[in-house]
C-alpha cells in the first residue's frame, strides 16, 4: 500500500514536470523568435536597407503587436472549441509568416511578416494560460506560472548565442529557419503529450456578442483592470531595454561580441526571481510580492536617473549592476500580475486572457517605441523610463488592492 502511494506521488510529480516543461516550450517559441534576432538586427538592417539605427528596433516590438492582436481571436474560439486545435491553427500561421520574413526585400515587409509571426504565436502563448487557468486556481497557479517561466528563462539566455552562431556561420534567414524547426518539435510535443483541458460542458457557445460580454465583465473587474494596466506598464518599459539592447551594447559599448554573453547574465537576473517567487509566493501571497518588487523597481530606477542624469554611461560592470538588480525585481512581477489579474476571470479564462494580454500590450508598444527613440547615445532614457512606469504602477497597485477588498467585503 504504502509503495502505491509513493508510486503514484511520483507518477503525479513527473507528470506535472512534462506539464511545466511544455507548457514553457509553448511559451519559449516566442522568446526564440524574439531573441534569436537581436545580434542581427543591424545585419537585417543593411540588407533592408534601413537609414536609421532605431528603425531596427521594430523588427523586435513589431512582433509584440501581433502577439497583442492574436489573442482577441483565439481567446474567445479557445473557450468555444476547446485549447488544442487554436494551437495549431497558430504554428500553422506562424510558418507561412516566417517564409515572409526570409523573403522580405523592404522593412515594411519584415515588419508584415512580424506582425503575422505575433499573431500566429500568440495562440500557443495564449492557450498555454489559459490551460493553467483550466488546471490550476490562485497561489498555486501564481507558483506554476513561476515555475514554467523559469523554463521559459533558459530561452533568453541561450536564443542570442544561438542567434549569432547561426549568423558567423550561415546567413540572417537561417535564424528563421532554426526557429521553424524548434516550433515544429514543440507542436509535435504538445500533439502527443497534452490533454485537452476545457471539458464539453464547459465551453461557451461562439457567438458575435461572446467578445462584448467577454470585455464589458473583464472591464468591470477593476482588479483586473488595474493589475492588466500594470502589467502594460512595466513591460512597456522591459521593451525599451529588449528592443534598445543591441543599440546599447554593440553601439554605445561597442561589447558586439559579448552581447550574448550580457545578454543571457541579465536574463539569470530575471530567472532567480521567478524561481524564487515560485517559493515565496505560497508562503507571502501575489499581492505582497508585487507590491514589494514595485517598490523596488521603482526605487533602483531613480537612484540611476538621480545619480547619471546629465552624466555619461556610467562603466559596463556599475550598468550591469543596476540592470541585474532592476530585473531581479521584474521577475517577481510578471507571472504574479498576471494571475492576479486572472483570478476573478476563470470562467472565461480564454477570452480574459486575449483581452487581458491585449491591452496590456497595446499599452506597451507605444511606451517601447516612445523611448527607444532616445537611447542613441545614453542608457538613461531606459532607467527614466523604468521609474515612471514604476511610480504609476504603485498608485495602480493601491487602486487594485482597493478594488478587490471591496468587491470581498460586498459579498
Amino acid at each position: 500500500m504504502i509503495i502505491s502511494y509513493f508510486y503514484l506521488m511520483q507518477k503525479q510529480s513527473a507528470s506535472q514536470i512534462e506539464f511545466i516543461a511544455l507548457m514553457a516550450s509553448l511559451m519559449s517559441v516566442v522568446a526564440l523568435a524574439i531573441d534569436a534576432l537581436l545580434p542581427a538586427l543591424d545585419v537585417i538592417g543593411i540588407t533592408l536597407g534601413t537609414q536609421d539605427p532605431a528603425d531596427n528596433q521594430l523588427i523586435i516590438t513589431m512582433i509584440f503587436l501581433g502577439l497583442g492582436i492574436g489573442p482577441l481571436l483565439f481567446g474567445p474560439i479557445s473557450d468555444a472549441f476547446g485549447r488544442k486545435r487554436i494551437v495549431y491553427v497558430g504554428f500553422g500561421i506562424f510558418l507561412f509568416a516566417s517564409f515572409l520574413c526570409v523573403y522580405a526585400e523592404s522593412l515594411q515587409i519584415m515588419i508584415l511578416g512580424r506582425i503575422l509571426q505575433g499573431i500566429g504565436l500568440s495562440a500557443p502563448r495564449t492557450i498555454c494560460i489559459a490551460i493553467i487557468r483550466d488546471s490550476y486556481e490562485g497561489d498555486y497557479m501564481a507558483r506554476i506560472m513561476s515555475f514554467v517561466t523559469v523554463v521559459f528563462l533558459l530561452v533568453p539566455i541561450v536564443a542570442p548565442a544561438a542567434g549569432k552562431f547561426v549568423l558567423d556561420h550561415y546567413e540572417w534567414q537561417g535564424i528563421f529557419y532554426v526557429q521553424l524547426f524548434f516550433s515544429g518539435l514543440v507542436c509535435l510535443w504538445f500533439w502527443k503529450r497534452q490533454r485537452e483541458t476545457l471539458r464539453e460542458e464547459k465551453r461557451i457557445p461562439f457567438t458575435r456578442r461572446l467578445f462584448v460580454n467577454g470585455l464589458k465583465e473583464v472591464l468591470q473587474e477593476k482588479s483586473t483592470i488595474g493589475y492588466t494596466a500594470i502589467s502594460g506598464l512595466v513591460f512597456g518599459a522591459f521593451m525599451v531595454y529588449l528592443s534598445g539592447s543591441q543599440q546599447i551594447f554593440h553601439e554605445q559599448y561597442n561589447l558586439k561580441e559579448e552581447f550574448p554573453l550580457i545578454f543571457a547574465g541579465l536574463s539569470i537576473a530575471i530567472g532567480l526571481a521567478i524561481f524564487t517567487n515560485g517559493s515565496f509566493v505560497v508562503k507571502y501571497g501575489m499581492e505582497k510580492m508585487v507590491t514589494t518588487a514595485l517598490y523596488g523597481f521603482f526605487g533602483i530606477s531613480a537612484l540611476y536617473v538621480l545619480l547619471y542624469t546629465g552624466k555619461e554611461n556610467p562603466p559596463i560592470e556599475i550598468l550591469m549592476t543596476f540592470f541585474a538588480i532592476q530585473f531581479f525585481a521584474i521577475g517577481f512581477l510578471f507571472g504574479n500580475l498576471r494571475a492576479l489579474a486572472m483570478q476573478p476571470m476563470g470562467h472565461i479564462a480564454g477570452m480574459a486572457a486575449a483581452i487581458t494580454g491585449f491591452f496590456s500590450t497595446l499599452m506597451a508598444i507605444p511606451i517601447s517605441t516612445f523611448i527607444g527613440r532616445y537611447i542613441e547615445t545614453s542608457v538613461l532614457p531606459v532607467f527614466t523610463g523604468f521609474m515612471i512606469c514604476g511610480l504609476i504602477s504603485i498608485g495602480l497597485m493601491a487602486f487594485s488592492k482597493r478594488a478587490a477588498k471591496r468587491k470581498l467585503a460586498a459579498r
